[in-house]
C-alpha cells in the first residue's frame, strides 16, 4: 500500500475541497477542542518532546480530530503514516500492510498505522497487530467511536494507552466558525441566536459545523442574513450521536436511571425526550422504568411498579405520540417517590446465603408430611398454626438449623417502609417474647 499520507501537512489546492479539509491544522498546536491532548501540557504534546510514541487507540465521537492528529503525530515524528479503514479492510490487506512496514523499518524508518474503525475487526484481526507492535514494527494508533473496553481484545488495550478525545464544546464550536469565516473572507449570514443553534446542531462534532456552515454560505443570497427559523428552513436537523446497540445508548440510559435515583424529575426527562428523540425503542425505555421501580424505589412506595407497569400498557394502548406522556408521567413519579433499595439489596444478600449454605433441609416442624415415613422422620411435628397464635404470630423459626436466623432485609425509615420497619421491630420483640 503507497504512502499517500507521508507528508502529512501537504494541502493540494484542487478546487472543490470542503472547508472542514481546508482548515485542517498543520501543527498540533492548531487542533482546537483537544487541550488536554494537544495544548502545551498536554499529553501528546509531552509525547512529542521525549522524541518516542508508544501505540495509542483514541476514542471519541466524530468529528473531534483523531485523523488529523495522527496525521500530525507521524509529521512532527517523521514517521511514515499510513492509514487503513476496518470497515474497507481484511486479513489480506493487513498482511501488505506489515509487509510494507517490515521493509521500511530494515531501512531505519518506522511506521505510524492508522487504523479507523479499529473496533470493526474482530478478534483474530486485532489479535494480528500484536507482533508488529511488540516489536517495533509499526506505532499503531487506532480510532473508535466505541468503548475501547467493550470493543477492543484486552492484549490489545494492554500494548496500547487509551486517549480520550472530547466532544466539541459551544466554545470550541465557535473557534471553528471564526477560522471558517477567516478562510472564507465573510461572516456567516446568521443573527446571534441563528449561529447558537448551528452550534447545537453540530452536537459537538466540528466537521457537522463546518459542513453546516458551508450549507449556509450556498443557500444566503447576497446581503440576506437568517434568523433561528430561516436556519431550520435551509438546513436538515442533523440527527443526534445515537446508536440503540452502542456506547451512546448505554450513556443515556445510565444517566436517565442515575437522574431517577437521584430524585432530579427534570433532568430524568431530559434524558428520556433525548432518547426518543433519538428513537429509542419505547418497550425498552418501558422495561427501565419498571426496573428503577424495582430496584431503587421498592416498598418505599409500593404503588411505583404499579405507575411503571401502568405506563407501558398506556403506550400500548395510546401509541405515538400521545403514548409518550405516559412514561414521561411515570418518569416523574419515580423520580419524586421515596428512595429504597432495601429490597434489592436483601434479595443479593439472600441469593449470596443461598449460594454459600447449599442444599440445606428446612427445619422439620415447617415441613408437609403427606407419607406414614415422613411423619416417622418428624415432618411437621410442632408447627404452630400463626393465624390461631395471639397477635396471628408464632414466632417459629424458618430457617434450616444449621444456618441460624439470618437478616437480610432492613427497611429504612423512608416513604412506606417506615410502617413495614415498625412491623418487623414488633415481630422481632414477640419473637424474643415466645422464644422456646
Amino acid at each position: 500500500m503507497a504512502d499517500l499520507f507521508d507528508d502529512p501537512t501537504s494541502r493540494p489546492a484542487e478546487p472543490g475541497r470542503p472547508l472542514a479539509d481546508r482548515l485542517r491544522p498543520t501543527r498540533l498546536d492548531e487542533v482546537v477542542g483537544q487541550e488536554h491532548l494537544t495544548g502545551e501540557d498536554g499529553v501528546l504534546t509531552r509525547m512529542i518532546r521525549s522524541g518516542t510514541l508508544g501505540s495509542m487507540i483514541f476514542w471519541g465521537p466524530p468529528g473531534t480530530g483523531k485523523t488529523t492528529v495522527a496525521r500530525l503525530l507521524a509529521g512532527e515524528t517523521k514517521l511514515a503514516f499510513e492509514q487503513i479503514s476496518a470497515v474497507f479492510s481484511g486479513v489480506a490487506d493487513l498482511k501488505k500492510v506489515f509487509d510494507a512496514a517490515r521493509l521500511r523499518r530494515a531501512n531505519g524508518r518506522q511506521t505510524l498505522l492508522f487504523v479507523d474503525e479499529i473496533h470493526r475487526f474482530n478478534r483474530a484481526q486485532q489479535d494480528s497487530f500484536l507482533p508488529v507492535m511488540e516489536d517495533g514494527t509499526v506505532v499503531l494508533v487506532g480510532a473508535t467511536t466505541e468503548n475501547p473496553s467493550f470493543e477492543l481484545n484486552a492484549a490489545l488495550l494492554s500494548r496500547a494507552r487509551v486517549l480520550t478525545f472530547q466532544s466539541h464544546s459551544a466554545e470550541s464550536i465557535g473557534k471553528l466558525l471564526a477560522k471558517a469565516e477567516a478562510e472564507e473572507g465573510r461572516a456567516l449570514p446568521l443573527d446571534a441566536q441563528a449561529r447558537e443553534m448551528l452550534v447545537g446542531m453540530s452536537d459537538g462534532d466540528g466537521r457537522a459545523a463546518l459542513t453546516l456552515a458551508e450549507e449556509v454560505w450556498r443557500a444566503a443570497k447576497p446581503g440576506e442574513v437568517f434568523d433561528a427559523a430561516g436556519l431550520q428552513r435551509i438546513v436538515q436537523r442533523r440527527a443526534p450521536i445515537y446508536d440503540k446497540g452502542q456506547d451512546g445508548h448505554y450513556n443515556l440510559i445510565s444517566a436517565l436511571h442515575k437522574s431517577v435515583r437521584g430524585s432530579d424529575p427534570d433532568a430524568a426527562l431530559y434524558y428520556l425526550s433525548r432518547m426518543f428523540d433519538a428513537g429509542e425503542d419505547p418497550l425498552y425505555l418501558g422495561r427501565r422504568l419498571v426496573r428503577m421501580a424495582v430496584e431503587d424505589i421498592g416498598l418505599a412506595d409500593p404503588q411505583a411498579l404499579q405507575v411503571a407497569l401502568a405506563a407501558k400498557d398506556a403506550y400500548d394502548y395510546l401509541g405515538s405520540p400521545e403514548g409518550e406522556l405516559a412514561f414521561a408521567q411515570a418518569c416523574v413519579y419515580l423520580a419524586t417517590a421515596p428512595k429504597s433499595n432495601a429490597v434489592y439489596t436483601a434479595f443479593k444478600g439472600a441469593t449470596a446465603a443461598a449460594k454459600q449454605y447449599g442444599s440445606l433441609l428446612p427445619p422439620k416442624h415447617i415441613l408437609n408430611a403427606p407419607t406414614k415415613l415422613m411423619k416417622d422422620e418428624s415432618y411437621g411435628a410442632g408447627y404452630r398454626y400463626d393465624h390461631d397464635e395471639p397477635d396471628a404470630f408464632s414466632g417459629q423459626d424458618y430457617f434450616p438449623e444449621r444456618m441460624g436466623r439470618q437478616t437480610f432485609y432492613d427497611p429504612p425509615e423512608r416513604g412506606f417502609e417506615r410502617e413495614i420497619r415498625k412491623r418487623l421491630e414488633f415481630w422481632a420483640k414477640l419473637r424474643a417474647e415466645r422464644k422456646p
